[in-house]
């Protein structure tokens, strides 16, 4: 195949014939390709298979990440082991694109590898690497770990991300009328295209930017003089770098230069719009923050049957649809734990990358009731984890080993590792309750509740992110009713939530499950019909081209 004029290799509709290339740190697309940590990875993956549905003129672009975020394992006391393993791809397509660009004064050899959209039914991905014979080594390992914990070397792989994507979209003579930046991770292209064109505002007509970090103090920052000895800006010397970004002091904030270099920004629910509007707003020179709500590719991650089922209203079909799932996903449970949980028994999933803000053992903090809820015999519950730490987030693998450990004690109680697309497909389809308990308003958006609801799990939330949208308490999932989270402490909010927490599952959710099952359907059967609709990332994708890309 001839990469030199590079085109969208399906037949495209007119609706979405803009040309777009996206930049993401990470995809999710297929379990094999293990180049993506989680949500931010789950979110590009979902779209660039709604781009190839909707049949719409957009190309990825990423990185190939040699050993991938990292892959997760036990020590033999079951807590967590990081393990970094080479990952081999003959999928791949070998574009025969290198080229080089500048990290810290030096040329550094970038090759260029394709990932066809027939392969898994996605938009066409570009994927760049630096693990090439003509590198030294410090070079190649640029492409070896998705977010290093290397500060050089951090920022080194946001210079291949932006630098690299934009050039390699010059050698393939794409001409994108904007470049889309789902994180700021590449900003550092507005530096190359300032100095192909000359000025900040044809840098700006062609530039749209999505925000996912609900917090300040999330957006990424280095040191200024560090971003400038890496060859971050691209030769453009320091002080105009400060006029072009209005960043004067010596941290070089990315998503402050995105949102500053960005013609139209988007947050990712309407709640962290509204967020990012007013955590922006002390700002000058910054552009406008709308809000397109996160969505997961349903034709991906829907179990089709039981959708079939709840549609011809085949109510034994349903049941053991879902129980059959159930089964299914609790073989992998015992296998990886030994723990083989009944698949008549109502079962919480807490499933995601771990994190302090996310809660994980949020439910574990009142040990007696804990206590009680797991040896209930009338109303029976059994609890699995699951997810991945940063791989240096001392506190996060903490909480994982901390519940491994606790686990140990409990029959119904189990903890597994290696939370990627597939695990994650059969714990939602495993779950009755979908349980995410993050300190609002700290999720920008969390989606895996959606995927949850696509596999007939119900949702049970703090009421954060697109669970705003969502959520129709005890018709379509159970939300802990908000209060004025700004106004009371970390310990007063933890405190509070988890006393609605247990309040909610102890008198609604488990009397519900067990005594009336079948109002406990029509919550499932409603939430999988609102999700379809509201949460199908097709409709995201679309929003894209109507709202940010217009």
């Amino acid at each position: 195949m001839d990469f030199s004029q590079f085109q969208v290799p399906y037949s495209l509709d007119p609706a979405y014939s803009k040309k777009v290339a996206y930049f993401s740190m990470e995809f999710a697309i297929k379990q094999p390709l293990k180049i993506y940590s989680g949500g931010l990875g789950y979110l590009s993956g979902s779209h660039l298979r709604s781009a190839y549905e909707l049949r719409q003129n957009l190309i990825g672009i990423g990185i190939l990440w040699k050993y991938g975020y990292y892959d997760q394992a036990r020590n033999p006391d079951q807590t967590l082991q990081v393990q970094w393993n080479e990952k081999i791809y003959n999928y791949l397509e070998d574009t025969g694109i290198k080229f080089q660009i500048d990290i810290h004064g030096h040329p550094v050899w970038v090759k260029a590898l394709y990932l066809n959209p027939e392969t898994f039914k996605s938009a066409p991905l570009f994927l760049l690497s630096t693990d090439l014979p003509e590198n030294d080594h410090m070079s190649q390992t640029i492409t070896h770990r998705l977010y290093d914990a290397n500060v050089a070397t951090k920022v080194a792989q946001f210079i291949l991300l932006g630098v690299g994507g934009a050039k390699l979209i010059d050698m393939l003579n794409f001409n994108p009328e904007l470049y889309h930046l789902n994180e700021a991770h590449g900003i550092s292209a507005a530096f190359y295209l300032y100095k192909k064109y000359g000025s900040a505002e044809e840098v700006k007509k062609r530039l749209v930017f999505t925000t996912h970090t609900p917090e300040e103090a999330g957006n990424e920052k280095h040191d200024i003089f560090l971003c400038e000895k890496m060859s971050y800006f691209c030769g453009v010397p320091l002080d105009e770098v400060r006029r072009l970004t209005g960043i004067n002091d010596d941290q070089f904030n990315h998503s402050l230069a995105a949102l500053r270099f960005a013609h139209l920004a988007n947050g990712v629910s309407q709640l962290h719009g509204e967020v990012s509007r007013k955590m922006w707003s002390k700002y000058s020179g910054v552009c406008e923050i709308k809000a397109i709500t996160n969505a997961q590719n349903w034709q991906y991650w829907a179990d089709k049957q039981l959708y079939r089922f709840a549609d011809e209203n085949n109510e034994d079909g349903f049941i053991d649809r879902k129980r059959y799932l159930k089964k299914r996903a609790f073989d992998i449970i015992a296998d990886q734990t030994g723990k083989l949980l009944n698949p008549d028994v109502l079962t919480i999933v807490w499933a995601r990358r771990f994190a302090g803000y996310k809660r994980a053992a949020l439910l574990t903090e009142n040990i007696e009731r804990f206590n009680a809820l797991l040896s209930n015999t009338r109303y029976p519950v059994q609890i699995v984890w699951a997810g991945k730490p940063y791989p240096v987030d001392y506190p996060a693998i903490s909480d994982f080993n901390h519940l491994v450990d606790l686990s140990k004690r409990y029959p119904n109680v189990a903890v597994c590792t290696g939370y990627e697309l597939d695990l994650s497909k059969r714990l939602k389809q495993a779950s009755d309750v979908w349980l995410n308990n993050p300190r609002v308003p700290r999720e920008a958006s969390g989606t895996s509740g959606m995927t949850a609801a696509m596999n007939g799990s119900v949702n049970f939330s703090t009421n954060d992110g697109w669970i705003c949208e969502f959520i129709n308490h005890r018709n379509n999932g159970f939300v802990v009713p908000p209060i004025d989270y700004e106004n009371v402490s970390v310990h007063e909010q933890d405190q509070y939530d988890l006393e609605k927490l247990y309040e909610i599952l102890e008198n609604q959710i488990l009397p519900l499950y067990y005594d009336n099952q079948n109002v406990w359907r029509d919550i499932v059967r409603n939430g999988m019909r609102d999700v379809r609709w509201q949460f199908d990332s097709n409709r995201m994708a679309k929003e894209y081209y109507e709202i940010l890309y217009k």
